[in-house]
């Protein structure tokens, strides 16, 4: 009995290392591997989690910047750029705020902006943008991925993809969205295709890359795209 449990601990660990399941699917017993993944692995693909108090902010702007712009920067390495510029009492009690975020993004030669939107224009935000939600009194920077009918997927730091119902989304949402403006832009960045609920039927994907008259509209300008 032990030897059997030990056997299939050891099965079960080789899985985890090498994210692939054998099967036994092929004539003649042949076996294959088919890459898997767990759903936590799943619920963070693309994003960067966060790993600190109040630095949900931060996350959402590495994930921001590592997706979109293929930046090699981590959750640590943004806390400590928009710690050169911010109020470091401040942080201690409210955490990071868009005007750090921005500050940062100025100080590494890229620009921001913040809108502020009505909830009907929230159908053209086609890039990715940084968020600020009240979840259950509780203040919370996410990535906004991109709304589609009557939902608005979400890049949560903390809890991974989520969706949201277009209503209770707008209940959460101050009416602002920022925007990271610079050169390297990857218009088929993989943050605009988040992942469906597993529970998910009849995927259909309409995913397409967006043009640059529609960038130019958050203030991209002619020369980022080149």
């Amino acid at each position: 009995m032990r030897i059997a449990l030990l056997a299939a601990l050891l099965f079960l660990a080789s899985l985890a290392e090498a994210a692939q399941m054998p099967i036994a699917a092929l004539p003649g017993g042949n076996v294959i591997y088919k890459p898997i993944q767990s759903i936590r692995e799943r619920r963070f693909a693309d994003l960067v989690q966060q790993k600190t108090d109040f630095s949900c902010g931060a996350a959402a702007l590495a994930t921001v910047l590592k997706q979109a712009y293929w930046l090699d920067v981590d959750e640590e390495h943004i806390i400590d750029g928009m710690l050169a510029h911010a109020d470091q009492q401040v942080v201690k009690t409210q955490g990071f705020s868009m005007l750090d975020m921005k500050k940062y993004v100025e100080s590494i030669g890229m620009r921001a902006r913040g809108y502020r939107i009505p909830p009907e224009s929230l159908q053209s935000v086609t890039i990715p943008v940084v968020v600020l939600m009240d979840i259950r009194g509780y203040k919370h920077f996410v990535v906004l991925q991109r709304t589609e009918k009557d939902w608005v997927y979400i890049g949560d730091p903390v809890l991974g993809h989520k969706r949201y119902k277009f209503d209770d989304f707008v209940k959460g949402w101050n009416g602002i969205i920022f925007a990271v403006i610079g050169p390297g832009y990857d218009k088929a960045n993989a943050l605009l295709d988040p992942p469906q609920p597993l529970t998910a039927k009849n995927k259909i994907n309409g995913f397409s890359p967006v043009d640059d008259a529609q960038l130019m509209d958050f203030g991209f300008i002619q020369s980022d795209f080149f």
